[in-house]
């Protein structure tokens, strides 16, 4: 039996899908992972779900990044075809201003490292994110935000800081600001550089291991509850 395959699409040299993709192959997914820059394809044709990545891009830098232009155009068919798609961080911020909503580059405050995501009373309903319960810690890195959801958008999870942290179109197409592909491994490889830029690094850290378990378990559950939905599609 041919297993389901979904489209990631890499934004940023060095990302990746990270352990997000071992929990897809472990539920009888193949991730089909792709660079942006090497070329995307026209359509989502032969794919029963996508995942847009992250990256330190706004959503419509095509001088610095032209293979959005086809991206985005990918965003606008899953959200045409109510496809099973999940945007994070840039790859949120793609899919609501595909759709109408706005987003502001070094806007508001910044969130690095792990942060409490509180589900809304959709999102609690909301197959994928509701496995967050009430609320789950998750690994955040931007400086960009969406400052306001596209009118056909649902709000399914805010932080602290920022309101717009998770959100649905139809019943299959979800952006989120944060990074369930991210745990605290990620931030102790940060560079040096990034390391010193940051606004106490140490304590950065010690919170993301202190959240290691919670983060873990609700972004896995997460995940798998995604890849339900992209056997079913």
């Amino acid at each position: 039996m041919t297993k389901p395959r979904v489209l990631v699409i890499i934004n940023w040299e060095g990302g990746g899908p990270r352990r997000l993709a071992t929990w897809l192959e472990e539920e009888g997914i193949e991730p089909v992972v792709v660079e942006g820059k090497d070329g995307l394809p026209s359509s989502l044709d032969g794919f029963a779900g996508m995942v847009l990545l992250g990256g330190g891009l706004m959503p419509d830098a095509f001088d610095k990044a032209p293979w959005l232009r086809p991206e985005r155009e990918l965003a606008q068919q899953a959200i045409d075809a109510d496809f099973p798609t999940l945007g994070i961080c840039l790859g949120g911020q793609l899919i609501a201003d595909v759709a109408g909503g706005e987003v502001r580059e070094n806007f508001g405050p910044p969130e690095r490292g792990s942060y409490m995501i509180t589900t809304t009373d959709a999102g609690l309903a909301d197959p994928v994110l509701g496995q967050l319960g009430n609320g789950a810690p998750m690994i955040q890195n931007h400086r960009d935000m969406i400052t306001r959801l596209p009118d056909s958008a649902q709000l399914l999870a805010s932080s602290e800081l920022i309101e717009n942290q998770a959100f649905r179109i139809g019943r299959h197409v979800r952006g989120l600001q944060f990074h369930p592909e991210s745990s605290v491994e990620n931030i102790r490889n940060w560079s040096p550089e990034r390391q010193a830029a940051a606004d106490d690094y140490p304590a950065i850290l010690a919170r993301a291991e202190e959240n290691d378990e919670a983060n873990t378990k609700a972004a896995e559950a997460m995940i798998r509850a995604f890849a339900a939905e992209v056997r079913g599609a």
